[in-house]
């Protein structure tokens, strides 16, 4: 009756926990992705809005690093935080294939309504206004 019941759950050690190092390599990798699309949104950009002889080409370049590094963020969170690297393909495949197809819809509806405002604007001195066009016959 003198049995001691060791509980996995309690722990008396002093050092850190095994298994820290992936989640501090990544928590490093996450920080300086982090510092580079500070300084580019910050630092770079900054000095190119307002400026009439700013390249649009160089803009969009920054916009276009600035979302590579965040959807490099957003792959590292869900990968490792979320343990989604961890499973099996199949069930990475069940959850990356409707995103992206959910992606390619967001993309398709801004396309589309910019092209409707592109024409809508080409063919706004066309249109006839209200006074030029007739007013309905009264009963």
């Amino acid at each position: 009756m003198s049995e001691v019941l060791a509980s996995p759950e309690i722990t008396f050690a002093h050092e850190p926990a095994k298994g820290t190092g992936r989640i501090w390599k990544i928590f490093w990798i996450l920080s300086g992705i982090t510092i580079i699309e500070l300084a580019l949104g910050f630092g770079l950009a900054k000095e190119w809005y307002g400026d009439p002889h700013a390249h649009a080409t160089a803009i969009l370049f920054v916009k276009g690093v600035i979302c590579i590094l965040s959807l490099a963020k957003a792959f590292y969170i869900v990968s490792v935080f979320m343990h989604l690297g961890d499973e099996i393909r199949n069930f990475i495949m069940t959850i990356v294939v409707p995103l992206s197809l959910f992606i390619w819809f967001i993309a398709a509806f801004l396309w589309d309504g910019n092209s409707w405002r592109n024409l809508r604007n080409e063919y706004k001195e066309k249109r006839p206004t209200t006074e030029q066009v007739a007013p309905a016959p009264e009963h």
